[in-house]
């Protein structure tokens, strides 16, 4: 291969009239070589390949994919590439994107800035930045309009991210979001940081609302909120937000379902997100490695009762000394005090009878501390059954002969020294 030098040279021996053979004495080439440069058919400073360009077959794909798409990362393009077999690095690609100049023009790209920042250390373990990001032209089966939202957290040490997506973002959706991504994460940092999102803070003074800092005691985090125009203080989101844009809502099909959605999303998340490569005093290790020395706060496990789902209340009208000291009744208003059906209601504490009476000749008699029933001297409640006649054979026929309506045995001695007064007709 000539430098440049002797290209120059062997054209300027040429235009005096040098022949072929006595520029390759001259020069000690060959005349095949010398030929060639004349002709044009080799260039100077370019060697000719030995074996075909293994990039030739994806140049119509990189070509139809950057005209379909012109602001399209070169780094998305190389994961959708690593699929379909290529095997080069992400440096041969861009340099064969620039060189072979496949991608269009953006005239409105031309006139972009970037913006001026500054790098911020983070403790591992200090910081968790949360975020929200929209993403345009959800799947019409989804239900959820124009609009998709996003809800990104970020480990500002290692840069670990997840995402879970919400047709909203409302308070109920936040909340979940934070539980889910930080048992994605592997546990909780010290710091949670926000922008002045409503949901979190008010957006005027910067201060938190009443309903999240009940959030914040339960998993032990400290709020930090960004002064406002500040988007560079969460840097290490944003990002994560840009990329989720980029590089996994860009290449996802219109035919998936939400929870198809999400499962790619987690997916994407733990084989390209957490392999991703960044440097450290050590050298170079990925984000997961770097993640697990982060040092978090395991997540606490969910709250669920210990009797889910709860059955309903129920009303049972045996008395037991358990249910007596819960809850206390009595009937609940004069217009229900009839002998049948009653309908209780529930009273603090009493030991007498209610003062009005629903008839002359209707009496109270205590069924509980605290419970009273209404009895007639011809009708019984149709809510109960009669006692059954004692016989003489009943070992406690002569003990209940005097009140034989009441309950043959109770289990306080108070409440039977209660039932051995009189049972009187008045109130």
């Amino acid at each position: 291969m000539l430098t440049r030098e002797e290209d120059v040279e062997i054209r300027a021996l040429k235009e005096r009239g040098w022949t072929i053979a006595a520029i390759a004495r001259h020069t000690g080439r060959d005349p095949k070589t010398i030929r060639s440069y004349l002709n044009g058919t080799t260039a100077p400073g370019v060697r000719k390949r030995s074996a075909p360009d293994p990039f030739d077959r994806f140049v119509a794909y990189v070509t139809a994919r950057l005209l379909d798409d012109p602001h399209l990362w070169v780094r998305t393009l190389c994961d959708e590439l690593e699929d379909l077999g290529y095997a080069m690095s992400y440096q041969t690609l861009s340099r064969k994107i620039r060189e072979l100049a496949l991608r269009p023009i953006c005239q409105a790209c031309l006139t972009a800035t970037e913006r001026p920042n500054a790098v911020i250390e983070h403790p591992p373990g200090e910081e968790t930045q949360w975020d929200w990001v929209d993403l345009p032209d959800p799947p019409a089966a989804w239900g959820w309009g124009s609009t998709a939202h996003l809800f990104v957290g970020t480990l500002a040490c290692s840069g670990k991210w997840r995402g879970v997506l919400a047709p909203a973002m409302t308070q109920p959706h936040v909340v979940d979001g934070l539980d889910r991504i930080s048992r994605g994460l592997g546990g909780i940092s010290r710091v949670w940081r926000f922008d002045r999102m409503a949901t979190v803070c008010h957006p005027e003074s910067g201060r938190i609302t009443a309903s999240f800092a009940g959030v914040a005691k339960y998993y032990g985090v400290s709020v930090a909120i960004c002064p406002p125009r500040r988007g560079n203080r969460k840097g290490a989101v944003e990002k994560s937000n840009h990329t989720a844009a980029q590089r996994w809502w860009r290449t996802l099909p219109d035919d998936v379902t939400v929870e198809q959605a999400q499962a790619s999303l987690d997916q994407f998340c733990r084989t390209r997100g957490d392999t991703r490569l960044r440097a450290t005093k050590d050298g170079k290790a990925s984000v997961a490695t770097i993640a697990t020395a982060e040092g978090l706060h395991p997540c606490q496990p969910p709250r669920i009762p210990r009797f889910w789902p709860p059955s309903a209340p129920s009303h049972d009208k045996h008395w037991s000394p358990t249910a007596a000291t819960a809850t206390r009744f009595h009937p609940s208003s004069p217009a229900h005090r009839s002998p049948s059906p009653r309908s209780w209601a529930p009273r603090s504490s009493t030991s007498s009878p209610p003062r009005e009476s629903p008839s002359p000749a209707t009496s109270w008699r205590p069924t509980g501390p605290g419970r009273w029933s209404a009895i007639t001297a011809t009708s019984t409640p149709s809510n109960k059954q009669p006692w059954p006649a004692r016989t003489p054979d009943d070992p406690t026929a002569a003990k209940n002969a005097s009140h034989p309506a009441r309950t043959p045995s109770l289990p306080h001695s108070s409440f039977r020294q209660q039932l051995a007064k009189p049972i009187s007709t008045t109130p």
